[in-house]
C-alpha cells in the first residue's frame, strides 16, 4: 500500500508542476495573493488528478496502477491544454490571472468532469 501512496503523491506533484509550467500565471503565487479564481482552478486540477489516480488504483499489480494513472494524468493534462488553447472567446489563463471567478469555476468543472470520464474508461 505504501508503494501505491508514494507513487500517487509523486504523480500528483509532477503533474501539478506541469500545469504550473504551462499556465501563464503562477498558480501558488496567485493563491497566496488571494486570487479565488486561481484557487478554484488549481483545486479542480488537484481533484482531477486525484480522481484519475483513484480509478487507476483498481488495477492491483503496481505496474498496472502506474501505467493507468500515468495515462489518465496525461489525458487530463491534454484536456487542459485543449481547453486553454481551443477556447475561442477568451484566454482562460489570462482570465484566471485577472481573478475571473466564473472562468476559474468553469476550469475546475472541466478538470473534474474530464477526470470522471477518464476514470470511467480506465477503471
Amino acid at each position: 500500500m505504501i508503494g501505491y501512496l508514494s507513487i500517487a503523491v509523486l504523480e500528483l506533484i509532477v503533474f501539478l508542476s506541469c500545469f504550473e509550467l504551462v499556465a501563464k500565471y503562477r498558480c501558488w503565487q496567485e493563491i497566496k495573493q488571494g486570487n479565488l479564481a486561481a484557487s478554484i482552478a488549481t483545486g479542480g486540477k488537484i481533484f482531477g488528478i486525484s480522481n484519475v489516480i483513484r480509478y487507476a488504483a483498481v488495477h492491483t499489480p503496481i505496474y498496472e496502477f502506474m501505467i493507468w494513472s500515468l495515462v489518465g494524468a496525461v489525458l487530463l493534462f491534454a484536456a487542459y491544454i485543449l481547453f486553454e488553447f481551443l477556447t475561442p472567446v477568451f484566454r482562460i489563463d489570462e482570465e484566471i490571472a485577472n481573478g475571473n471567478v466564473a472562468v476559474g469555476f468553469i476550469a475546475m468543472s472541466v478538470s473534474v468532469s474530464v477526470s470522471f470520464l477518464i476514470g470511467a474508461c480506465i477503471g
